[in-house]
């Protein structure tokens, strides 16, 4: 299946050429796709069997692939001249390998002096571990971010591959993408985007590193305002065993959630750590005390800062989301729709296709 070259997100005309990885390049593929990029991803030989697998037809939307065996010459000669029409360039390989395929900065400069180059890898291209393998979870786990995470009488819980390839990855891979595609268009110069996922998620964590050298955070795990230290920002089980979310932070939420729970604010005074414990115990009783729906309805509206914890197949019916159209079913394949929103220049998703020619694409990339 074709994808439409025809596109109206605010990245509209921007060519951006995608090796084929796994973890957080080819969400941004998909992120750069979503807002109007036309990406051509290069896959190995057979590797376009796999686009129509359930997690490929959403992460690899948008996009056509051509491919491409690296290790043969002429091939890499055809890379190449995609290459020298792009305006970036995302690859997800240890460092080294792009090198050694002939396909490096350098190289790639010689050909294309504006190219971004943008680099997505865990550890970074330099220091004592860039040549390791690793996982989000050991990205994360030396930056303080993982580390921060859980009960203090349990180990810290994997947060999915959320922090590492996702925050600290994806997202600072397509921010500095777009930067240096904005400096190449104002000096006619391109540059490396060297985007490491321990970088990125050290940079999420900035508040909490601020908040630690003023002496508002304690290394100590589950002792803190955001991470369930506090009574009044944690989840609480319900009668049915799901979760609801208390998030009420700011007094006068914290004060609407005691009049809808009912309880006397002279007697659970917000700061007042000592009465935590007490504080934690009323909680948990009274949410036990119904279904998590039920303490949906009586919450919805409010400015308690509650809300019901929903698992992924509950979420696309959450009214909230319904309303945004914030997910859709394609191809029987329910996904979340681009974000953030464009006025004036809507994104909008594509087909993940099969394979493509790439002399189809050098014809469409003139």
């Amino acid at each position: 299946m074709a994808v439409s070259t025809s596109k109206t997100g605010p990245l509209a005309g921007c060519r951006i050429v995608e090796f084929d990885a796994i973890g957080p390049v080819p969400l941004a593929g998909m992120i750069l796709a979503d807002l109007g990029a036309d990406i051509v991803r290069i896959g190995r030989p057979g590797s376009g069997a796999m686009t129509n697998m359930p997690g490929n037809v959403v992460l690899n939307r948008g996009r056509q692939t051509a491919e491409l065996n690296l290790k043969d010459d002429a091939q890499r000669d055809q890379a190449m001249d995609l290459i020298a029409r792009a305006d970036a360039l995302l690859e997800g390989q240890r460092p080294g390998v792009m090198e050694r395929l002939g396909l490096g900065p350098v190289d790639c400069h010689a050909r294309n002096p504006k190219l971004v180059y943008g680099r997505m890898t865990g550890w970074g291209q330099d220091g004592p571990l860039s040549q390791s393998a690793g996982h989000d979870i050991g990205y994360i786990a030396i930056t303080g971010a993982l580390g921060s995470i859980g009960p203090k009488d349990a180990p810290p819980p994997p947060p999915l591959n959320l922090i590492g390839d996702y925050g600290g990855g994806t997202m600072f891979l397509v921010t500095g993408v777009l930067a240096a595609i904005l400096s190449a268009r104002e000096t006619g110069k391109g540059q490396v985007v060297d985007a490491a996922m321990t970088d990125g998620a050290a940079v999420l964590m900035s508040m909490f590193y601020a908040f630690h050298a003023g002496g508002m955070w304690s290394a100590e795990r589950h002792a803190n305002l955001l991470d369930g230290g506090t009574p009044w920002y944690r989840c609480y089980e319900t009668s049915d065993g799901g979760y609801m979310a208390v998030g009420a932070i700011e007094p006068q939420f914290y004060a609407e959630l005691l009049a809808k729970l009912e309880l006397d604010p002279d007697e659970y005074p917000q700061a007042d750590k000592a009465g935590w414990p007490k504080m934690t115990e009323t909680f948990s009783a009274k949410f036990a005390s119904r279904t998590r729906d039920e303490w949906a309805a009586h919450f919805e509206g409010s400015d308690a800062c509650v809300a019901p914890v929903l698992s992924i197949a509950e979420a696309p019916s959450h009214p909230h989301n319904v309303a945004r159209k914030t997910f859709a079913e394609r191809n029987g394949i329910m996904q979340p729709m681009p974000a953030p929103r464009f006025s004036e220049t809507p994104a909008e998703i594509g087909e993940a296709s099969g394979t493509v020619p790439v002399e189809d694409v050098l014809a469409r990339w003139g």
